[in-house]
């Protein structure tokens, strides 16, 4: 699962441009330049990522990037926290049953999944190993 979503730079009027994304039409911001722009991207995912768990809405899968796109992901706590919510919903499991798999209590998951609360990668381990997953790393050469 690769959370890196493609998205579209429009030049604005009065210089910058407009970023929208096509798998998460709520997802709009700007930047003064490329750089800015995608950056400022980045951001946006973050937050609309964070509103989708908070409404407890299916987050989008990407889709692939179309000629002239740029590819955008949230940072890697982030990724992390999107990636548990995804696997959650998926594996049918509840809150409170991955609670007890990983040896916490239903806060703890609920702390796992807020995207304000800073939280180790361990606990991620745990926590998709008990989903019959495993978060792996990639580092890659920025845009």
């Amino acid at each position: 699962m690769q959370l890196i979503y493609p998205v579209h730079l429009t030049p604005a009027e009065e210089g910058g441009y407009v970023v929208t994304f096509r798998d998460l039409p709520e997802a709009i911001t700007e930047g003064d330049d490329k750089a800015d722009a995608l950056e400022q991207a980045s951001d946006c995912l973050e937050v609309v990522l964070a509103l989708y768990m908070r409404e407890r809405r299916r987050i989008p899968e990407p889709s692939a990037p179309q000629r002239g796109e740029y590819l955008v992901g949230p940072g890697s706590l982030m990724a992390a926290k999107t990636a548990l919510y995804i696997a959650l919903a998926k594996s049918g499991m509840s809150q409170r049953d991955l609670a007890r798999a990983i040896g916490t209590t239903p806060a703890g998951v609920q702390r796992l999944l807020d995207p304000r609360h800073m939280s180790r990668h361990d606990q991620f381990d745990a926590a998709m190993r008990a989903l019959g997953r495993r978060v792996t790393l990639s580092v890659e050469t920025a845009a």
